[in-house]
């Protein structure tokens, strides 16, 4: 069983910056790829960022050039650098992370909220 575990969220002004970050229950490199998803309020589920295995990433036209997805695999940890935040940033950000053996298993993190203030 993986446990995804993010932290880091909060209120900030728009203009500002956060970190967020995603402690997973095993190495990062085992996974077949991780990622960061976002819901605000009365809106579907969408995709952030995500990294593969072998460290291609892949962006958010809303978030390309402000958010920048990476991984530490001596701390088994997922970070998303979120710069220059917009109020449309506002959401419950989760991580997720893909093993795919036979079959593919997806897990999810708890979530944590961000806040942008105009």
């Amino acid at each position: 069983q993986v446990q995804l575990v993010e932290s880091g969220g909060g209120l900030v002004q728009a203009g500002g910056s956060l970190r967020l970050s995603c402690a997973a229950s095993r190495s990062v490199f085992s996974f077949n790829a991780m990622g960061w998803y976002r819901q605000a309020p009365g809106k579907q589920r969408e995709l952030v960022a995500t990294i593969t295995g072998g460290g291609s990433t892949n962006y958010a036209d809303s978030v390309k050039g402000r958010f920048t997805i990476s991984r530490d695999n001596a701390k088994n940890t997922l970070y998303l650098q979120m710069n220059s935040l917009k109020p449309e940033d506002t959401a419950v950000y989760y991580c997720n992370a893909v093993v795919q053996v036979v079959i593919m298993y997806n897990y999810w993190g708890q979530g944590t909220q961000v806040t942008v203030s105009s």
